[in-house]
């Protein structure tokens, strides 16, 4: 009898143990849920997660303190599908007080999924501004460019002043990361030659053009920049790995070096072709519209940075 028991018990524990074991098997590379709705997401903003409840997040910064961060969804919405999924997302405004005078503005989006709304990393764009309109982009090369235009001050202004200053700023979102980048708009004016150098800022890549009439342009359009030191050493980002090197110029000549990278996958990455750009490339000469372009051996093509 006893026997018979405990052969009850150990079935009983090899069942249990294997309903566990399937059961946590399950549950493995389930993608994590998002939010009913943009106003219950979470966002990233100045590095800290906040969630949202019906458009609002109140978190004090020390319990029992009177003192508190408040968040709160504002508006402005533009829907878009900005990930190329079918479904339809959304870009809008955010404002956050942190117990000062000051109300905080930033755009941030959240990706309609399968799982749900998943929030991005929030953009800063300014203390106390009044904002006026935000929309998709009507320039055809601006593929899923939001444009947020907004009312600001003169630098010499306080913030009793009303803002009367009009400003717009055009961005992506990366929806890989997450995360906003800013689309440099076409150059006005003439840049003055005589002052440009590589190291004079991060060049960020525009398009590629081929002596056969091939292009190609980033799909990524904020991933890709480059940057040169005045040690004859660079720096460059791309849809995957990072990239270092070395670099030489006598002239308008250039030749990179030594050029490594990270070894992370990412399938459908434009980095080998980037990567292909910078070994065939020969000369760089500048344009007055502010933009540095990389010329490519035997005439073959020319690279554009802005």
């Amino acid at each position: 009898m006893k026997t018979f028991l405990l052969l009850i018990i150990i079935a009983g524990v090899v069942i249990a143990g294997g309903l566990f074991f399937f059961g946590k098997k399950a549950d493995i590379g389930e993608a994590p849920m998002g939010a009913a709705s943009p106003k219950d997401a979470t966002y990233i903003i100045e590095d800290e997660s906040v969630t949202l409840t019906d458009g609002v997040s109140e978190v004090y910064a020390i319990e029992g303190s009177a003192a508190k961060t408040t968040t709160r969804y504002f508006g402005n919405e533009v829907y878009h599908d900005f990930n190329g999924d079918g479904r339809e997302d959304v870009a809008f405004l955010l404002t956050q007080e942190t117990g000062g005078s000051g109300t905080f503005f930033y755009v941030a989006a959240a990706l309609n999924t399968e799982n749900g709304y998943v929030g991005s990393r929030a953009l800063f764009l300014g203390d106390r501004i009044a904002p006026q309109s935000t929309h998709m982009s009507t320039n055809p090369r601006q593929k899923n460019v939001i444009v947020v235009n907004y009312a600001d001050r003169a630098p010499d202004e306080s913030f009793t002043d009303r803002p009367s200053v009009g400003k717009s700023i055009w961005l992506i979102l990366n929806t890989h990361a997450m995360q906003f980048g800013e689309v440099v708009q076409d150059f006005e004016g003439e840049a003055n030659l005589s002052m440009m150098s590589l190291d004079m800022k991060k060049w960020l890549w525009m398009r590629a053009d081929f002596s056969d009439g091939r292009e190609i342009i980033p799909k990524e359009p904020t991933a890709f920049t480059i940057s040169f030191s005045d040690d004859s050493t660079f720096s460059a980002t791309t849809d995957c790995n990072s990239m270092s090197g070395s670099y030489e110029t006598d002239q308008n000549t250039i030749m990179f070096k030594d050029i490594a990278m990270t070894k992370i996958y990412c399938e459908g990455s434009q980095e080998g072709d980037f990567a292909q750009f910078l070994t065939d490339t020969i000369k760089y000469h500048f344009t007055s519209h502010g933009e540095l372009i990389l010329e490519l051996a035997s005439g073959s093509g020319t690279v554009t940075f802005r």
